[in-house]
């Protein structure tokens, strides 16, 4: 069962105590095994800090014209609770969720809450178990595609052609530059230019989000 789970992050655990330990809610490990260490909660903590570190690490090499304030501002709406819980339910994390009596009538499977505690916790237990690169993996693979769900609530690059607009005979080219990793994990580099001049550089894991990276970068050094 656990197999599938693992498919869904893209690392199979080595030891699956570790798996067990981060699906397991507090009311579980109260019931089954009468000791709330043996639920997800420490696990949870160190998950949270490791997320923050590779998101931050991502948008840092991403965005490097963006100053701090923007840069957390994003990396607290790439990591919300809404989010994780929306990547938890793209995996059906809920049907692996080990819940005591009380929390499964109540709906804990469900609860957004519950899931993007779990996500975290399954970032730190990849790392105990795999190290930096293992967590680093889900990070990229699940999280970061939220990214072009939180950039698009604002669209660089339509806000980039209405400013060079303004200016007549302007033209804007977006130009494939590179891309790297595995097919199920691809990062796509893509350069903008204003007329033929290179005004901007951005990565991401989709063509388009590497556009909207770029756009954003050349709306930074031009505006």
């Amino acid at each position: 069962m656990l197999s599938k789970l693992e498919d869904a992050l893209g690392y199979v655990f080595h030891d699956k105590e570790l798996i067990r330990t981060a699906l397991s809610h507090t009311s579980y490990a109260n019931e089954v095994y009468k000791d709330t260490l043996r639920s997800y909660e420490r696990l949870e903590f160190l998950g949270d800090s490791i997320l923050g570190f590779a998101t931050a690490e991502y948008l840092y090499h991403t965005f490097p014209t963006k100053l701090e304030g923007e840069l957390t501002k994003i990396r607290a709406e790439l990591v919300c609770e809404k989010n994780l819980a929306e990547v938890a339910h793209q995996i059906n994390l809920g049907e692996y969720l080990l819940l005591g009596n009380g929390e499964e009538q109540g709906g804990g499977r469900n609860r957004a809450s519950i899931l993007c505690d779990v996500m975290e916790a399954l970032i730190a237990a990849a790392f105990i178990d795999g190290g930096t690169q293992a967590a680093q993996g889900i990070v990229t693979r699940l999280i970061i595609p939220m990214l072009s769900k939180v950039l698009n609530t604002h669209d660089y690059k339509t806000e980039l052609q209405e400013l060079v607009q303004r200016k007549r005979d302007q033209v804007l080219l977006y130009e494939l530059i590179g891309e790297q990793g595995p097919d199920h994990c691809k990062e796509f580099t893509v350069r903008v230019l204003l007329n033929g001049e290179e005004v901007g550089r951005g990565a991401g894991t989709s063509k388009k989000r590497a556009e909207q990276a770029a756009a954003a970068q050349a709306i930074q050094k031009l505006f």
